[in-house]
């Protein structure tokens, strides 16, 4: 949501924010006793987390964790409306260049100390700092200063008209007081974090489980669940078995187990399932600095290879649609103009001749300058459904004369190994899409660091330049149109095969009260699930 960068109505809005979450913690928790607090939630992933330093969880598992761990200034509420987190209020300029945090007085660390103002400001340093493998600092580049006003107030001053400037202070928070001294990069917090969210970290075993507890001193107000229990189990067919012996509480499904493997009397009378709109979209990725992808006629090519409409009927079983592109539809900033490329291996054929690629040999596979078209796409492991879509693209590819090989690599290897290197030909992902649709850390020229997330190394100057103008641009309606811009360049240039946008298929142990879906989702309310007493499973009550 656009946030106007008029003083009186931000002030007004910030201060309206604290009153409006007092008054959705008494409406939703109304059905919950104090009580009824106690047993625990456990969840189920195919992945370990990286780290637990909340500015360098650039992974799922591990933003995940660091959600329940700690607090930006900001969040979004479960209309997807920016209101206050450890900011109560603030006020922005006239002309968005000056925004003046007023912090919460309530907030502690796990180790007691308050949270203050030089948190922020500490946080801010390490977000700059070219020392530290961060892919998330493009934002706080645009900030000229960050001033200390007292204890509970921070002042931030733009070099220049910022659109995402308020939402960026989402970013969470990390306590001065442990890390002045720590290098990001190697401290021992990644595996042991303080944080002052509503759970606090107890305990990580590598490859097995994450466990948190309740925080019974939280600014909003202790959660009702006693314990988070985040378990990795890398296979998919595997959680699956451990929700039929109700060993986990919550999984995302694969189609299949949404539509006919959970619909049996046991599910029913043990979860509730859940189909919400899918905000993610999965891609095969080029490493741009190769040969075999430099030429945008060969991206094209093989776009047109590929029937998108056959992978989600096969691989999502139709729970999904298909991408064309870095934001979904239910974003302001979603191009619905672009035409997907029609499923045509011959035209693919052809333009891939056009480029120079050619069956020389007459045995059936495409080669340029001695050279046959082959190549390695690397995916994680555990996800079925990015397998299943890598093998149909595979045969596809091998219709069209081009060799695809498929290689599987755990997790945290995959990250660490292949994406952090540049290691990798080709790559099959998925991104998850924030409801600001500012992707200036992913498609724009320089963010191509390590730790960064320009890893296939896309380079265009005119998106560079649109990247740039959309964040300075306030009024909505102009910032949709350059992200509608952006949108038709990158379909057109195919950095990424933009595949398909699954919807999101969760099931969740029905003695679970108090989940709302809404458009952030389910976990937005976590801390006002409850279980009743009689129904509790697991006796760990603080």
């Amino acid at each position: 949501m656009e946030q106007s960068p008029v003083k009186e109505l931000a002030r007004v809005s910030g201060k309206l924010s604290a009153v409006l979450a007092a008054f959705f913690f008494l409406s939703c928790a109304a059905g919950a006793r104090a009580a009824d607090r106690g047993d625990g939630y456990v969840d189920a992933s195919i992945g370990d987390a990286r780290t637990l330093v909340p500015i360098m969880a650039s992974d799922t598992a591990s933003s995940g964790i660091c959600s329940m761990l700690f607090n930006g200034l900001v969040k979004y509420d479960k209309d997807l409306t920016l209101v206050g987190d450890l900011a109560e209020s603030w006020d922005i300029s006239a002309d968005g260049m000056e925004i003046v945090f007023h912090l919460r007085k309530d907030a502690r660390w796990q180790d007691g100390v308050p949270f203050s103002a030089r948190d922020v400001e500490y946080t801010y340093q390490r977000l700059i700092d070219p020392a530290v493998r961060t892919p998330y600092g493009g934002d706080f580049e645009r900030v000229r200063s960050l001033e200390v006003v007292d204890e509970h107030t921070v002042k931030v001053t733009y070099k220049e008209p910022f659109a995402p400037a308020l939402g960026s202070w989402g970013m969470y928070m990390m306590p001065r007081h442990i890390l002045e001294r720590e290098d990001l990069n190697t401290t021992q917090y990644a595996r042991r974090p303080v944080g002052l969210g509503p759970y606090l970290f107890t305990r990580w075993k590598t490859q097995d489980v994450i466990e948190l507890a309740a925080n019974p001193d939280y600014f909003e107000h202790r959660p009702f669940i006693d314990r988070y229990i985040y378990r990795i189990i890398p296979d998919e067919a595997t959680i699956f078995l451990e929700l039929q012996v109700r060993g986990v509480d919550s999984s995302g499904l694969t189609p299949l187990q949404y539509s006919r493997q959970t619909d049996t009397p046991f599910f029913r009378a043990h979860y509730r399932k859940y189909r919400l709109p899918g905000f993610q979209y999965t891609y095969l990725g080029y490493n741009l600095s190769s040969p075999l992808f430099s030429d945008k006629r060969v991206r094209r090519a093989l776009n047109m290879a590929v029937d998108k409409k056959e992978l989600i009927a096969m691989v999502l079983l139709g729970f999904g649609d298909v991408s064309t592109g870095p934001y979904v539809k239910q974003s302001w900033a979603y191009n619905d103009r672009i035409v997907p490329a029609e499923f045509d291996p011959a035209a693919a054929k052809a333009l891939l001749a056009e480029a120079g690629w050619r069956d020389i040999n007459h045995d059936g596979w495409l080669e340029k300058d001695g050279r046959v078209f082959e190549f390695t796409v690397v995916t994680n492991q555990g996800n079925e459904e990015r397998l299943k879509a890598c093998q149909i693209i595979q045969r596809r590819f091998a219709d069209l004369g081009v060799r695809m090989k498929i290689k599987v690599i755990e997790w945290s290897v995959f990250l660490s190994r292949y994406i952090d290197k540049r290691d990798f030909e080709a790559i099959c992902m998925g991104w998850t899409v924030p409801r600001e649709p500012d992707n200036y850390d992913i498609f724009h020229s320089s963010k191509t660091k390590e730790g960064e997330f320009n890893f296939v190394g896309y380079r265009n100057e005119e998106v560079d330049r649109l990247l740039v103008e959309a964040r300075r641009t306030f009024d909505q309606k102009k910032r949709a149109g350059l992200y509608k811009e952006i949108h038709a360049i990158l379909y057109d240039d195919q950095p990424y095969m933009f595949l398909y946008v699954p919807e999101s298929l969760v099931i969740v142990n029905s003695r679970f009260r108090g989940i709302v879906p809404a458009p952030a989702g389910l976990s937005y309310n976590f801390i006002d699930w409850w279980v009743p007493k009689a129904e509790q499973k697991y006796r760990i009550t603080q």
